[in-house]
């Protein structure tokens, strides 16, 4: 913990190491879930005691695009077994990607006892940590939960038209060639799912896995992230901040750098992204 206490960031609290991770897989007030993309990364291996939460399953509404709701989101934190005093460890695979899109949706729930744990599978892997294939039961809880609130770190379309030409900083986390137009999903993935390609007018590129270390996982330090989103691409800690992609959840792993680890207050993520935008009719589109 102290090297990512040495790395300058605002809020040091809300990452843990592997080792801090290690220390308490018994710890009762700990709970450890993993979110991947890769559904079948689970079953085939994971942290000791670890529940998984899936993005699609457990934190999307099975019919409507949104988030699930206040009920679905107490039966989801009584089947793992977690109070408001539970604290939650996410990591995932992909530089946490899905972990850090989890950990947003449980902000949506006001669940502030959360943290990330820093290079997630890829560093646990790679320090030849346990992995087992036994699945945890706790005991179901009661979890009283606040309504929703998508008013602080979440922004729907039509706010985001208003906001176009008023200052605010839009960042757009997909790959340079989504953000062109040339390609409707990242490279490797089917090329589907939007109409129109392109980008939301003034919205600066900076994909999201640049907050990485691509050999372990791990955040970059405070310096380098300011050297990313700062120097380069001018951004400031007073600014208004929206930050999209194509559904929300890599733009929430650039929410959740801004806001935690360079300490910005008025991030929102608009996960609509541009499935939403690239489908609509009439709104402005910049190649």
């Amino acid at each position: 913990m102290a090297e990512i206490a040495s790395r300058g960031y605002a809020h040091p609290e809300v990452l843990v190491s592997t080792d801090w991770v290690a220390q308490h897989l018994d710890d009762p007030a700990i709970r450890i879930i993993e979110s991947n993309e890769d559904p079948l990364l689970y079953p085939s291996g994971h942290i000791p005691g670890a529940v998984q939460v899936d993005w699609a399953a457990d934190l999307n509404d099975p019919l409507r695009r949104d988030y699930l709701d206040r009920a679905g989101f107490e039966k989801l934190a009584s089947r793992i077994g977690i109070t408001p005093d539970t604290t939650v460890v996410f990591y995932g695979d992909k530089n946490n990607w899905w972990a850090c899109y989890a950990f947003w949706v449980f902000q949506l729930f006001g669940h502030k006892n959360a943290r990330i744990m820093d290079g997630g599978r890829l560093k646990w892997e790679k320090e030849g940590r346990p992995l087992v294939r036994e699945v945890p039961t706790y005991p179901p809880t009661r979890y009283e939960a606040p309504e929703r609130d998508d008013s602080k770190i979440r922004i729907f379309r039509d706010e985001v038209l208003k906001k176009l030409g008023t200052g605010v900083k839009l960042v757009d986390v997909r790959s340079p060639q989504e953000y062109s137009g040339e390609r409707t999903h990242m490279p490797e993935y089917p090329q589907e799912g939007v109409l129109r390609g392109g980008h939301i007018p003034g919205a600066r590129n900076v994909p999201w896995a640049r907050a990485a270390n691509p050999e372990d996982g791990t955040f970059k330090s405070a310096a380098e992230l300011k050297a990313i989103y700062e120097q380069e691409q001018g951004l400031s800690p007073d600014d208004e901040v929206i930050a999209y992609c194509r559904i929300g959840e890599r733009s929430s792993h650039t929410w959740f750098v801004l806001t935690y680890l360079l300490g910005y207050p008025n991030v929102r993520n608009y996960d609509g992204s541009w499935t939403e935008w690239g489908n609509s009719v009439g709104v402005p589109i910049e190649r």
